[in-house]
């Protein structure tokens, strides 16, 4: 099937838009989590003790409901929690499996 090109950048910007409602409602839910933090500029959420056990509860529970995907205890690793885009790229990547 071949599409136009028109057509190919409608379907870029509606990935591009649909990638920043992600990334709005992540980060609205790490503020609801923990408030008060600047998750755009954090370079090690676990490292510098932004995210603890009781708040990684809450975050893996709120990131399951909201977009629908499966966080297993193998997902729950320092990596996938570093930053604000590790946990973006966590949740797309559980959403294409």
């Amino acid at each position: 099937m071949i599409i136009s090109d028109e057509e190919q950048i409608k379907f870029i910007k509606d990935g591009q838009k649909f990638a920043l409602e992600i990334m709005e409602e992540l980060l609205k839910i790490l503020n609801d989590v923990k408030p008060g933090v600047d998750y755009e500029n954090e370079t090690d959420l676990i490292g510098h003790g932004v995210l603890d056990s009781i708040t990684m509860v809450t975050l893996v529970l709120q990131l399951s409901d909201e977009f629908d995907v499966d966080i297993t205890p193998v997902d729950i690793t320092p990596e996938n929690f570093k930053t604000v885009q590790t946990i973006y790229d966590m949740i797309k990547r559980l959403e294409d499996e």
